[in-house]
């Protein structure tokens, strides 16, 4: 079955795709699976992943929602997956590995979205990002401090994802485009959802040109995407290109940077704080795999990587636990 799927690779896939024999290889050596392809098995070790079950229970944009269709981490996840796997098939690229950096994109996320990864920037010395993060995931601390041991083309893409990186693959640069796609419209039903704006906010010559529905959005720019994407780096072809950085400049202003989408902002920071300061005085209270790889990474770093890891829930369970009294009773 594996001899198939690379055979089927030299004939589905375009010259320009990235074939899975050209694989710059693993950290690590592992035997090859006589199943799977390389690309195949990162994918699955990645849904396998204590890390990728967490994302189920970590917000996306609203903290906590009561309402059980906002996104989460995991459901933006598998939106990524399936926008960009669509534009991998349309483009004659490879999929496998599209879909492999797609799963692990947001694995190194904080509990509480990006306000959790603002509170842990501002206490890092050096920062932090979710996307470097992520690779810390893969590369360390999932299966008890030995990693995924996953591809060089996996792990770029999943590295590059974000801001003005830009993957040594073309499906590496799927993912990037992928993940904005997703967001901005799954943000824009979340947000009128939660009373934040309606469509009717969007400018008008933006839905001229994008479209006035979501499917309709999505579509738009899913196939600017395909168009610009059949020659040299992946693009999204004009005027949907402009129009999409608009759209996202549009929900800075309008929902991320809201009073709703901000008010727990400030509670947000605290409970990171006092977090990473109760640890920095109880190191041995951190998991055990984590007191582990603090002699050779650092006490931060390891504090980091348990927060950065903990789900909303979890994160504010550990600190009512720790700070919140309890009531007294027989």
């Amino acid at each position: 079955m594996k001899a198939m799927a690379l055979l089927a690779e030299e004939k589905l896939l375009c010259p320009r795709a990235f074939k899975t024999k050209d694989t710059k290889g693993r950290q690590v050596y592992d035997e090859p699976c006589p199943v799977r392809t390389e690309f195949q098995r990162d994918r699955d070790r990645i849904t396998h992943s204590k890390a990728f079950r967490r994302l189920m229970h970590k917000m996306q944009v609203f903290i906590d929602p009561r309402d059980d269709h906002y996104r989460t981490r995991l459901t933006h996840t598998l939106e990524v997956v399936q926008i960009a796997r669509t534009m991998a098939r349309a483009l004659a690229l490879n999929e496998d590995l599209t879909e492999a950096a797609a799963l692990g994109h947001d694995l190194g996320h904080t509990p509480f979205g990006h306000s959790g990864e603002r509170a842990l920037d501002a206490i890092m010395d050096g920062g932090f990002r979710h996307y470097e993060q992520s690779i810390r995931v893969v590369d360390v601390l999932e299966r008890n401090g030995n990693g995924l041991n996953l591809t060089y083309e996996v792990r770029d893409g999943i590295l590059k994802h974000s801001g003005s990186n830009k993957a040594e693959t073309l499906e590496g640069q799927l993912v990037k485009f992928a993940d904005r796609i997703a967001y901005i419209n799954h943000d824009i039903d979340d947000a009128c959802r939660a009373g934040i704006m309606t469509v009717d906010d969007i400018p008008t010559h933006l839905s001229d040109i994008l479209g006035t529905t979501h499917s309709n959005r999505i579509t738009a720019m899913v196939s600017a995407v395909i168009a610009g994407g059949t020659d040299g780096d992946i693009q999204m072809a004009e005027p949907f290109g402009s129009a999409m950085l608009e759209l996202r400049q549009f929900m800075f202003d309008k929902v991320y940077t809201s009073e709703k989408a901000k008010s727990e902002d400030g509670k947000v920071a605290l409970l990171i704080e006092y977090l990473f300061e109760y640890y920095k005085k109880n190191p041995a209270s951190l998991p055990a795999e984590n007191r582990r790889m603090i002699d050779r990474d650092g006490e931060d770093r390891c504090i980091c990587d348990h927060i950065a890891g903990m789900t909303d829930r979890y994160a504010i369970s550990t600190f009512e636990e720790i700070y919140v009294p309890r009531v007294w009773s027989l």
